[in-house]
C-alpha cells in the first residue's frame, strides 16, 4: 500500500517503466541510424546502470537515455546532474575494467526522447554531453 493519498498516485505505476523502455528502443534506433553499433544495453554494476553502450567508429559511447512525455518542466538532459554523472562514470569504468582496461577513447552521450501521447515526437542525440566525473581517471 502506498503512503501517498490516492489522488497523488499515478493511475498506472508501471507507465514510467514502459515509457523508459520505449525511449531506449527509440534511442537505439536513432543511434544505429547514425551509424553506431550497439554493444550492450542496460549494463549494471553496483548501484549504476548504463542504458546503452555503443561504438561510434573508434570511440566507445556510454549513453544515458532520458524519456519525457512533456518538456513543461525542464529539458530531459538536465536530469543528468553531478550525482548521476558520478554514478555513470563509475559504472563506465567498471565496464572498461571488465574488458581488461583497453586503450580506447570514450565519451558520455545523452539521448533525449520526447513523446506526444504514445508516439515518439523527437529524438535528440547529445554527443559528449559531460566529461568523466571529477576525481575519476582512466589510463
Amino acid at each position: 500500500m502506498s503512503p501517498w493519498p490516492k489522488w497523488l498516485q499515478p493511475e498506472d505505476p508501471q507507465a514510467h517503466l514502459r515509457l523508459g523502455r520505449r525511449g531506449e528502443e527509440a534511442a537505439r534506433s536513432e543511434l544505429e541510424r547514425l551509424g553506431m553499433r550497439t554493444l550492450c544495453a542496460n549494463y549494471r554494476h553496483g548501484r549504476g546502470e548504463i542504458d546503452l553502450i555503443v561504438r561510434d567508429q573508434e570511440v566507445l559511447a556510454f549513453v544515458e537515455v532520458k524519456s519525457r512525455s512533456s518538456e513543461s518542466w525542464v529539458r530531459p538532459a538536465q536530469a543528468v546532474g553531478r550525482q548521476k554523472q558520478k554514478i555513470l562514470s563509475d559504472t563506465a569504468l567498471a565496464y572498461l575494467n571488465e574488458l581488461g582496461r583497453p586503450a580506447v577513447a570514450f565519451r558520455f552521450d545523452i539521448v533525449e526522447v520526447l513523446f506526444a501521447g504514445s508516439e515518439v515526437r523527437e529524438v535528440r542525440h547529445i554527443p559528449d554531453a559531460f566529461p568523466l566525473a571529477t576525481g575519476r581517471m582512466y589510463r
